[in-house]
C-alpha cells in the first residue's frame, strides 16, 4: 500500500512525477476532466441560478473506480492537476468524486516537470482555489448557453451539424470582414524609380525619393517621365549622409500565443499541433540515462515571466557560450494580463541543449523544442546594434535615397530573430562610405509600374495575433477554435490562408441578425475581463451570466419566431452517377467539397473531386495527372487510372519536357519561391513570376 496518492491528467505525466517522487507515492492519470456537463441536454438549470448538472464521462466509470480504490488504500490524496483554471477544475471535479475535502491541502502545482519542482510543489500544497474553479465553470456554462441555444436553431434553420459559439463566431467574423474588404478594395497605381549606382569598385541601389528638395509619388508614367527628362547626365552629387545607431531588443520569452504564432511562421505548425507537441515536451520524453524528463515549462501562458533561477542559469550559459558582453540585463518584471500563475514557455534547462535531446524524440518535437530553447535564450541576450545610414543623391532638382544598414554588434541575433506573417527576412544592406559632396556615377536605372495590394487574407498565425490583441477567448481556446471553423466547413484554406465558404457566410448573416452581442467584439472582450475578475475573486459568476442570460433570452425568442429557414442548394457536378444515371452535385464534407449522387439515399455513390493538371502520365502514357489530398491535407499529384497505375508526385508536374534528357520537369515549392527541376537529371530554371 503506498501512503500517498497523486492524480495527474495524462500517463506520460504520472510516469515523470512517479520516478521524482518516490516509493511511497502512487502517481495515477485521470484522462482528463472525469465530470462534465452531458452531452445529450443543457445540463444548466436556468431557474436555480444557473446550476450545472454534472455527470461521469461516458468511458470515464472504470478510471474513477480505480482511483477510487486506489484513494481508499491512500493515507493522503494529492491532486496535481495542471496550473491554471482548467487544471483547478478538474481537481474540483476529482475532489467531489472521491470524498476528498477541498478545504484541505490536497491541492499541487507546478510549472515544470522536474524533480526539484516537484520536490518543492510537495513541501507546500494548498487547498483548491475556488476563484479559479468558478471561473472555469462560468466560461462552460456560458459557452453551454450560447452553443445549446444557437445550434439547435441553426440545425433546424440551415443544416444538421452546424454549431455557433462566442470565440469560433468572432474568428469567423474576423475571417469574413477581410474577405469583404479584399473584394471590395481597388488597386490603386503608383510607379518606382531604381537605380544602380557605382562609387569605385563598389555598386548600390538607391530609389527614388523626390524632387526640390520634398518627397514626391509616382502615380502614373507621366510622373516618371518628368523625372527622367529631369535629370542631366550621369553624375549624382552626395547631398546628405545621416548615420544613426539602433538598438534592436530580444523578443520576450514565448506566450502560448506567440508560440502558436511563431511555430506556424517559422516550422509551418498548425496550432492545433504546436499544441500538442508542446504538451508531449512538458509531460516528459525518455532522455537516454536521464529517464522520462519534462524539456518545457507549462505551455498555456499569457505571462513572460521567468523565474530568477532560470534567469542565472541562462545567463551563465550565455556567458560561457558567447562571452559576457552577450549577456542581457536582467529585464523589470512586465505588466501582465490574464492568468500570470506561471511563467513563460522555456525549456527546463538551459544546458539541456537542443542537440543533447535529438536523438531522443520525433523530428517536430525537436524541431519546436529548439524553437523554444532559441527563442529563450535569445530573449536573455543582450541587445543587438545596427548602424543605419541614409544616404541622398542629388541630380538637378531629383533626389535618390539609399538606405543601409549594418549589424555592429549582433547581440541576441547570433542565435535567433524572431519571424514576421510576411516571411521575409530582414537584410542587411552595406554602403559604400560616403560623405557629404562625393560624386557617384549612375549605372542604370529602372522604372516599374506597380499596384496597391488588398490586405492581407489571415493566416493562422495572424488570426491568433488579432484575437489576442482583441481580448477574444484565450490563448488555449485558439487551436480548437481554429479547427472547429474549419471542420464545421465555414472555412477553407488556400495557400494557407483562410477563405469564408457560402454556408460560413450564411451562418455569419444569421448571427449578425439575431444575436449581435455575441459577435460584438468589444463585448466578448468585456465578457473576458469579467472572468478574469471571477478568478480573482471580486465578481459573482452568477451575476456576470445572469446579466448575460437577460439579453441573450430575449435574442433567442426573436430569432426562434422570425429566422427563416435557409436553402443551400447543392452545385451541379456537371457529370452524372455512373451507377444510377442521376445527375452528381457537389457537397461539403468534414474534409472539404466532394461529388455525391443526387438520388440520395437510394443511391449513396460518392467521388472525390480532381482537378486535371493538363499533363499525361509519365509513367503510363495513358492516364492523365490530377490534384489529390492525402489524410493530412497535403497536396500531391497522381495518375487518374490509380489503382492501375500508380504515379504520385509531391510536387506539380508540368506539361513540357527537359531540354537536357526529356524527362519529367517539375514545379518545386522552396522557402524563397519556385524553381524548376527534372526528375531525372540535374537541370534546373528558376521559376518565371
Amino acid at each position: 500500500m503506498s501512503d500517498y496518492l497523486v492524480i495527474v491528467e495524462s500517463p506520460a505525466k504520472a510516469k515523470t512525477i512517479e520516478r521524482y517522487l518516490g516509493k511511497k507515492y502512487k502517481v495515477k492519470a485521470s484522462m482528463g476532466h472525469v465530470r462534465d456537463l452531458p452531452k445529450s441536454q443543457m445540463g444548466v438549470d436556468v431557474e436555480k441560478d444557473f446550476e450545472p448538472k454534472y455527470i461521469t464521462i461516458r468511458g470515464k466509470g472504470p478510471v474513477l473506480k480505480e482511483l477510487k480504490t486506489a484513494a481508499k488504500k491512500a493515507k493522503r490524496v494529492y491532486l496535481a492537476a495542471d496550473p491554471d483554471r482548467e487544471g483547478e477544475a478538474i481537481a474540483w471535479h476529482l475532489a467531489h468524486s472521491l470524498d476528498v475535502d477541498t478545504t484541505s491541502d490536497c491541492r499541487v502545482v507546478f510549472n515544470e516537470i522536474t524533480k526539484e519542482a516537484i520536490k518543492e510543489s510537495f513541501k507546500n500544497p494548498r487547498s483548491i482555489n475556488k476563484d479559479l474553479v468558478d471561473a472555469q465553470q462560468a466560461r462552460r456554462i456560458l459557452d453551454r448557453l450560447v452553443g445549446y441555444n444557437i445550434s439547435p436553431l441553426l440545425w433546424k434553420k440551415v443544416k444538421k451539424g452546424l454549431s455557433a459559439g462566442r470565440v469560433q463566431s468572432v474568428a469567423l467574423r474576423l475571417v469574413i470582414d477581410r474577405e469583404n474588404e479584399v473584394k471590395k478594395f481597388i488597386p490603386e497605381e503608383y510607379w518606382t524609380i531604381e537605380g544602380d549606382f557605382v562609387k569605385g569598385k563598389q555598386t548600390f541601389q538607391a530609389r527614388f525619393h523626390g524632387l526640390n528638395g520634398k518627397k514626391a509619388a509616382l502615380s502614373t508614367e507621366e510622373d516618371v517621365k518628368n523625372v527622367l527628362s529631369k535629370l542631366k547626365g550621369d553624375k549624382f552629387e552626395i547631398a546628405n549622409v545621416t548615420k544613426k545607431e539602433r538598438r534592436r531588443n530580444p523578443a520576450p520569452p514565448f506566450t502560448t500565443s506567440s508560440l502558436q504564432q511563431e511555430a506556424a511562421r517559422k516550422l509551418n505548425f498548425r496550432a492545433k499541433k504546436t499544441m500538442m507537441l508542446a504538451q508531449q515536451l512538458y509531460e516528459g520524453i525518455e532522455v537516454g540515462s536521464s529517464g522520462t524528463t519534462g524539456l518545457i515549462t507549462y505551455m498555456r501562458t499569457d505571462s513572460t515571466r521567468v523565474s530568477p533561477v532560470a534567469q542565472t542559469e541562462a545567463s551563465e550559459y550565455i556567458t560561457n557560450e558567447y562571452g559576457k558582453e552577450y549577456t542581457g540585463k536582467s529585464s523589470a518584471p512586465q505588466k501582465q494580463k490574464g492568468q500570470d500563475a506561471h511563467e513563460a514557455i522555456r525549456p527546463t534547462s538551459t544546458l539541456r541543449e537542443p542537440s543533447t535531446i535529438k536523438a531522443h524524440v520525433s523530428r517536430d518535437q525537436f524541431r519546436l523544442y529548439k524553437l523554444i530553447w532559441e527563442r529563450f535564450v535569445a530573449s536573455q541576450m543582450a541587445s543587438a546594434i545596427l548602424d543605419t545610414v541614409a544616404i541622398d543623391l542629388q541630380n538637378g532638382p531629383v533626389t535618390f535615397r539609399a538606405n543601409g544598414s549594418q549589424v555592429k554588434f549582433p547581440g541576441f541575433m547570433k542565435l535567433y530573430v524572431e519571424g514576421n506573417d510576411d516571411g521575409k527576412e530582414e537584410k542587411e544592406n552595406r554602403l559604400p562610405e560616403l560623405k557629404n559632396g562625393d560624386v557617384v556615377k549612375k549605372q542604370a536605372l529602372e522604372d516599374k509600374q506597380h499596384f496597391t495590394q488588398p490586405p492581407p487574407r489571415y493566416t493562422e498565425a495572424r488570426l491568433v495575433k488579432t484575437l489576442e490583441e482583441l481580448g477574444i477567448g484565450r490563448p488555449s481556446t485558439y487551436a480548437p477554435t481554429l479547427d472547429t471553423i474549419q471542420r464545421r466547413g465555414y472555412v477553407g484554406l488556400d495557400n494557407k490562408r483562410f477563405i469564408p465558404t457560402e454556408l460560413g457566410e450564411i451562418v455569419l448573416q444569421l448571427i449578425v441578425d439575431f444575436f449581435p452581442e455575441i459577435l460584438d467584439v468589444e463585448f466578448t472582450a468585456y465578457m473576458e475581463k469579467n472572468l478574469d475578475e471571477v478568478e480573482s475573486g471580486n465578481v459573482d459568476w452568477v451575476k456576470i451570466i445572469d446579466a448575460f442570460y437577460k439579453t441573450f433570452e430575449k435574442s433567442l425568442e426573436k430569432a426562434e419566431q422570425e429566422m427563416e429557414q435557409v436553402e443551400i442548394r447543392d452545385e451541379p457536378a456537371g457529370e452524372d452517377c455512373e451507377k444510377c444515371s442521376s445527375p452528381m452535385v457537389i457537397k461539403m464534407g468534414r474534409y472539404g467539397k466532394f461529388m455525391a449522387c443526387s438520388n440520395f439515399p437510394d443511391c449513396r455513390n460518392t467521388k472525390p473531386i480532381v482537378k486535371e493538371v493538363g499533363v499525361t502520365c509519365p509513367k503510363c502514357e495513358k492516364g492523365q495527372i490530377v490534384e489529390r489530398k492525402s489524410k493530412k491535407r497535403r497536396i500531391f499529384y497522381g495518375c487518374d487510372r490509380y489503382p492501375e497505375c500508380d504515379f504520385l508526385s509531391w510536387d506539380l508536374p508540368l506539361n513540357r519536357p527537359c531540354p537536357k534528357c526529356e524527362g519529367l520537369l517539375v514545379e518545386k515549392k522552396l522557402k524563397k519561391g519556385k524553381q524548376i527541376q527534372c526528375v531525372s537529371c540535374d537541370y534546373k530554371e528558376e521559376k518565371q513570376s
